[in-house]
């Protein structure tokens, strides 16, 4: 193309567009910079006593692909043009490695929620029996199979070669890369289950948030919530008050962000989308629904509650483990850290 340029006497508007995929190239990074950052931040941040969990597996592993690609995507940018194994590497790669890396992310939302839910569903009242090592030998194999098979499906389906080369034939100097319609999807499920939630335990809601207090807790601040047990109110509904509050909590922003993705039609980029807070915020809101879900069957162990890094459910539970007790006709208190 360049010399092409040259030949025509353009010098002026070859100087013009030799820019154009160096600032591709340079958005692009950045923007996987500021990912991987983001990603080893939350996992620097989590508590380190974490139970094990499919969830947590994944979100290391996305973790390290953005930092594989990253270290590829800046090596490919610094020798901008290089033959490795046989193979010729130039900036064009930087904006392929980019679309095949979103097209993969972009099917994965829905197997790793359905892996992540029956997971929780399984360990939520310890009806697997799995040993833990073969436990996380069990997840390592289930994330790798996810990664291969999301790989494979996109790089032997003809219709992403030809979406690759319409792309390609575009404009050599942008890369557009696709949006994921399941992420798409998730969102607005999530967002419509916490509206109807919210319109149907709203007063209670309301009512549990004005009562908060702040006090430490174990040399920690912590939101004290008291309330006067009524053994009349359904169970499931007082359960539903309290994980609501805790949920929306912790991850309010991440709500505000996924109701304005749904009512604006924003469309994210899949390698943007699949991130590590994106699938711990995920990964709260099923196991809010599977403790929902399966309350009578929870058993209160403290290894139970440690799958969620973020988020302190087993106050949500208190004191209703002792509910036919009298301590349970007595005011108690619900403690949010």
């Amino acid at each position: 193309m360049a010399a092409r340029l040259c030949e025509n006497g353009s010098g002026q508007h070859h100087s013009t567009h030799i820019s154009q995929p160096l600032e591709t190239s340079c958005v692009l990074l950045l923007i996987m910079l500021g990912k991987v950052s983001l990603d080893f931040f939350m996992l620097h941040v989590k508590p380190k006593n974490v139970k094990a969990s499919f969830m947590g597996y994944f979100c290391v592993s996305v973790a390290l692909l953005d930092l594989a690609l990253l270290l590829i995507l800046c090596f490919i940018f610094c020798l901008e043009d290089f033959a490795l194994w046989g193979l010729r590497f130039t900036r064009y790669h930087i904006c392929l490695f980019t679309q095949v890396t979103s097209l993969t992310c972009g099917i994965l939302h829905y197997p790793v929620c359905l892996v992540a839910a029956l997971d929780h569903y399984t360990s939520i009242s310890h009806t697997s029996q799995f040993p833990k090592r073969g436990q996380k030998l069990l997840y390592v194999f289930a994330v790798m199979v996810i990664w291969i098979s999301g790989f494979f499906c996109i790089l032997r389906v003809p219709a992403v070669y030809e979406e690759l080369e319409i792309e390609k034939s575009v404009s050599p100097y942008q890369c557009p890369v696709s949006g994921s319609l399941q992420s798409y999807s998730i969102s607005c499920a999530m967002v419509l289950l916490l509206g109807t939630a919210l319109l149907a335990r709203w007063r209670e809601v309301v009512t549990t948030l004005l009562s908060a207090r702040l006090v430490s807790f174990s040399s920690q601040p912590a939101l004290i919530f008291p309330y006067t047990s009524n053994t009349t109110t359904c169970f499931k509904r007082q359960l539903l008050t309290r994980l609501l509050v805790c949920f929306l909590g912790t991850w309010a922003p991440l709500v505000v962000l996924q109701v304005l993705v749904v009512f604006l039609g924003a469309r994210i980029p899949a390698y943007v989308d699949m991130n590590v807070p994106w699938l711990y915020f995920i990964n709260s809101f099923l196991l809010a629904a599977v403790c929902w879900c399966r309350c009578h069957e929870v058993e209160l162990a403290e290894g139970t509650w440690s799958s969620d890094p973020f988020v302190s459910w087993k106050f949500c539970f208190v004191p209703f483990d002792n509910e036919s007790t009298e301590a349970a006709d007595e005011a108690g208190v619900v403690i949010v850290c």
